[in-house]
């Protein structure tokens, strides 16, 4: 009995997409975001010197907000389903087991 549960346990493999992202690749990304959305900040400061009368509190607004918006992405985590597949626990036979079986 115990033998057949190794076996079956054995036959399970795990496999490499079942693994959630690697630190590096995660982080890489989470920079990336919040690089590209501080860029985009710069470009709203530098659009406020151009931008004459009223219509200089859209880029104005932008450039407040980015930053919260910035760090909340860069924080976000990974929307892909990050299961792990762990070995299951073998299940040794119980001393009422045995009883049973004779």
């Amino acid at each position: 009995m115990v033998l057949g549960l190794v076996q079956s346990h054995m036959a399970k493999q795990q496999s490499i997409t079942s693994l959630p992202r690697s630190p590096e690749d995660d982080r890489r990304a989470r920079m990336l975001k919040y690089s590209i959305t501080m860029g985009i900040r710069l470009v709203c400061i530098l659009v406020c010197f151009l931008v004459p009368g009223y219509w200089i509190i859209i880029p104005a607004i932008g450039a407040i907000v980015l930053p919260y918006i910035a760090v909340v992405l860069a924080n976000v985590t990974d929307s892909r389903k990050q299961v792990v597949l762990r070995p299951d626990r073998l299940a040794l036979p119980s001393a009422d087991d045995d009883r049973n079986e004779q």
